[in-house]
């Protein structure tokens, strides 16, 4: 296994637009920088995938596309800007994780039934192995994290921890 760990949309007009998207972002935003520093300590990439959305003006000179301050990514972080849910649409994701010869992704960020799925719907469909990992997801409505979790692949914290290479 070779994997790379894809933190998803934690933007600031995303992840922090009502309360309770706030909470359960920063409940998730625990999980995922344990996972960033995990994946940093064994020398894996750690890919920050951002959406662009000109309608909405979550572009990147705007505050709301920046990602959250609590989130742990750092500049020198491979960085992806997406214009669709499924972050393998039309952009250098698929091309970068195979210039590393990775075959897993570790999914992880905002919205779980929306571009966490679309994504990891993605990795399927050019063969990439993907896994959610518990309680790193958020969305603005619980029951869609848990559906999410419940129709897909998820690999614990420590499960992650256990089998990276």
């Amino acid at each position: 296994m070779k994997p790379a760990l894809l933190v998803i949309d934690m933007q600031q007009h995303y992840a922090f637009a009502n309360e309770e998207k706030t909470r359960l972002t920063l409940r998730a935003v625990e999980f995922i920088n344990t996972a960033i520093d995990l994946f940093r300590k064994k020398g894996l990439p750690v890919i920050c995938i951002q959406h662009r959305d000109e309608a909405e003006g979550v572009v990147p000179e705007a505050d709301g596309f920046k990602n959250i301050d609590q989130l742990a990514i750092n500049p020198d972080d491979i960085h992806i800007i997406k214009t669709y849910g499924n972050a393998f649409n039309k952009t250098s994701l698929e091309e970068t994780l195979r210039k590393l010869s990775v075959d897993t992704v570790i999914l992880t960020g905002y919205c779980a039934e929306y571009c966490v799925l679309s994504t990891c719907r993605g990795a399927l469909d050019i063969d990439l192995v993907p896994l959610i990992l518990r309680n790193a997801i958020s969305s603005g409505i619980p029951e869609n994290i848990r559906f999410v979790e419940n129709v897909n692949e998820v690999i614990s914290l420590g499960a992650l921890e256990a089998v990276l290479p």
